[in-house]
């Protein structure tokens, strides 16, 4: 997965991942790798192509090829091209919800059960693909993604565990390769990072030091390097909905506080 607000890691992994050209139609062809690492979600929204002459190079083919492949992307609104600043991948996911709708959302607290009901579903089909479909690379991004929540939990450090934790289910999503799902959880990500549906501070206190978790994510995470399908759906759903009972669980409490200390305003 590519980060695009890393540009220099981003360049120097955009190096690995375009291959030389040999088919008829050499356009063609370059529309279709870019095609294809747009859906399987290489290459992202907003994330930047290399230059012109580092496609041709890397493909194999001349720059006027690459110019019109690129003209043809864009004219499909695939691509955006600023001037003096590069070739851009489109908005292409754009928002899971308009402004309205995230403020009502914000408002109403309930909705998060609704999203952690979708989460369940789609987190546990993903694991159960991942644990078939995944890769060597793939596994190795999971065991580095372990790795950072292993030592963003020992540090305590709160936002290293966030970012973590959202870039463990990622790269779970990426995993599972199937396309669709990579696009759709790709943007409810997008509104976990804005922190509309997480709050650290929460899931550390569901047991007090937030070793539950950490224990969770491992089980997910060894089931699929074992491959097992079965064992690692199973995972990810009881780590959600272990977050979904221990989030109605703090609600109630929180509620009968209120009640109680009304009562005790009254005396």
């Amino acid at each position: 997965m590519i980060d695009p607000t890393n540009q220099e890691e981003a360049d120097q992994v955009l190096n690995a991942v375009f291959t030389p050209i040999d088919h008829t139609s050499v356009v063609d062809s370059i529309v279709s790798q870019i095609e294809t690492l747009i859906l399987n979600g290489i290459l992202r929204d907003g994330g930047r192509l290399p230059s012109e002459r580092d496609l041709a190079e890397q493909m194999g083919v001349s720059r006027p090829k690459v110019r019109e492949a690129l003209k043809l992307l864009e004219e499909n609104d695939l691509i955006l091209a600023r001037h003096g600043e590069g070739t851009f991948v489109a908005p292409l996911v754009g928002s899971a919800m308009s402004p309205a709708l995230i403020a009502l959302y914000a408002r109403h607290q309930d909705a998060f059960n609704s999203y952690l009901e979708f989460r369940i579903e789609q987190e546990s089909f993903a694991a159960n693909l991942a644990a078939t479909r995944a890769t060597k690379a793939d596994k190795e991004i999971l065991t580095r993604v372990m790795e950072d929540l292993e030592a963003a939990h020992l540090a305590d450090d709160s936002q290293a565990s966030q970012d973590a934790d959202i870039r463990f289910h990622s790269a779970i999503i990426d995993a599972s390769h199937n396309s669709l799902l990579v696009h759709t959880m790709s943007s409810i990500y997008a509104l976990t990072r804005q922190n509309l549906f997480y709050n650290r501070s929460f899931l550390r206190s569901i047991d007090g030091t937030g070793q539950q978790l950490l224990a969770q994510h491992r089980e997910i995470f060894e089931a699929i390097k074992a491959g097992n399908p079965e064992r690692a759906a199973t995972a990810a759903r009881d780590h959600i909905e272990f977050v979904q009972r221990s989030y109605v669980e703090e609600q109630s409490r929180a509620q009968r506080d209120q009640v109680a200390s009304q009562r005790l305003a009254l005396l």
